[in-house]
């Protein structure tokens, strides 16, 4: 371990409890229940911070998220990078009409190097992971996550295991496994965690994704690559902040992450007020805790989904803590409203995202017609992956392509009997 950053330690997001730095990736031990457990978080020197960073030196830097290093808990000795962040900030102007949100943008997280957010936790992470000095990478994914841990762990020379699920869409893993990963599938959620944990323990693998139960989320110091969302969201806005920023969720790793970036900035003085944020998630454990009054996170009943990115019927306390601090809610979204949101956004803004990205779109639609979101207040809506990670689930709802002969004549009967086109 190096003492090159500007971190002064780790804490508990619930009960405050200190440590120092090291691998404390199964909670907070101190205010653990049966029912309730804390991911850690990292703390920073934030005045030492105040004095080196400043909005003309983050100009200067290439646009990554590596310009945000200070912010950022690895020696800069250990940096495992591939260009990662710097993603567009894009105003939809034709889907904000439809969703009646004038100020409607997206965050398109799919311009990472393995094309999802989870770039940003990996490279965080695996950085990390060799100022540690580990030997072997272990993560429990359902695609996007396993994937980029693989890639990050292969730039970094490391072996990576991924266990997986044997429901997951064979695209995924094949990407998985084309990084060099050693992909197991197992039966369910909790057996790949169990794997983890004995592997963790037996042979000193580290962990980038939860492996404990109940889930605390990702590791802390990957959580941190997603603070660089706000920043950049922050920055692409002349330093403004927006009203509202809605995240697809499972474990809310990005939420939490997105949520802590504000809070920075603020804390820095680079923006004087915070937006609200917002979980959008497929079966609803955040919607229901808020519901409740509750500060852990309950199981709800689970069934099938296409959002297989988002599909978990738990959640975080992380992401819990952000939605209550924030003065913001959760949203929960069926697999119709996703796959006409995913069409939707494809056509209208040339944008295609994976279907479990485009539940963020789904819940801004649902909260502006409730009244939670205005019509004048900026929204920035996170689309986390690209739908090339799961094209078959988008070609169940396109028709088939049709084939055409020679004439000119042929080709306009095919076009109106396929796609009801006419000149």
């Amino acid at each position: 371990m190096t003492n090159k950053t500007m971190v002064t330690g780790i804490k508990c997001l619930n009960c405050g409890s200190e440590l120092p730095e090291g691998q404390f990736f199964e909670g907070c031990k101190e205010c653990r229940t049966e029912k309730f457990v804390s991911n850690m978080t990292v703390k920073y020197d934030y005045g030492r911070i105040k004095n080196v960073v400043t909005k003309e030196l983050l100009k200067s830097r290439n646009h990554d998220l590596w310009r945000y290093k200070e912010l950022l808990p690895v020696d800069p000795n250990f940096i495992v990078s591939m260009g990662e962040g710097g993603t567009p900030l894009i105003q939809c102007f034709k889907l904000a009409k439809y969703l009646n949100l004038p100020q409607l943008y997206i965050k398109d997280e799919s311009r990472n190097p393995t094309w999802s957010f989870k770039d940003r936790i990996n490279s965080v992470a695996i950085s990390k992971a060799c100022e540690f000095g580990a030997a072997t990478i272990v993560i429990a994914s359902t695609g996007n996550h396993g994937a980029s841990t693989a890639a990050y762990a292969a730039r970094a020379g490391l072996p990576c295991i991924v266990l997986t699920l044997e429901s997951v869409p064979q695209t995924m893993k094949v990407l998985m496994q084309a990084y060099g990963a050693k992909v197991v599938a197992c039966k369910t959620l909790k057996e790949r965690w169990d794997l983890m944990s004995k592997g963790i323990k037996k042979y000193g693998w580290y962990p980038t994704s939860n492996y404990v139960y109940p889930p605390v989320g990702s590791n802390y110091y990957g959580v941190e690559g997603c603070k660089t969302i706000a920043f950049e969201i922050a920055e692409d806005l002349g330093w403004e902040v927006p009203d509202v920023v809605i995240v697809p969720v499972a474990f809310a790793d990005g939420l939490s992450g997105v949520w802590k970036g504000f809070k920075e900035l603020v804390e820095l003085g680079f923006v004087t007020h915070l937006p609200r944020v917002v979980a959008v998630e497929p079966f609803g454990p955040l919607a229901n805790a808020l519901e409740k009054g509750i500060n852990y996170v309950e199981e709800v009943p689970i069934k099938n989904s296409v959002a297989i990115s988002i599909a978990s019927n738990i959640s975080t306390y992380q992401g819990l803590k952000a939605l209550v601090d924030s003065g913001g809610t959760a949203v929960t979204v069926t697999d119709r409203e996703l796959m006409e949101m995913q069409l939707k956004l494809a056509k209208l803004e040339g944008i295609y995202a994976e279907v479990s990205s485009v539940a963020s779109l789904v819940g801004a639609g649902k909260l502006r017609d409730s009244g939670w979101i205005q019509p004048k207040e900026r929204v920035v809506c996170m689309t986390t992956s690209s739908g090339l990670k799961d094209p078959n689930t988008t070609a169940n709802n396109l028709p088939e392509v049709p084939t055409a002969g020679h004439s000119i004549e042929e080709l306009m009967i095919v076009l109106k009997e396929t796609y009801d086109f006419v000149v």
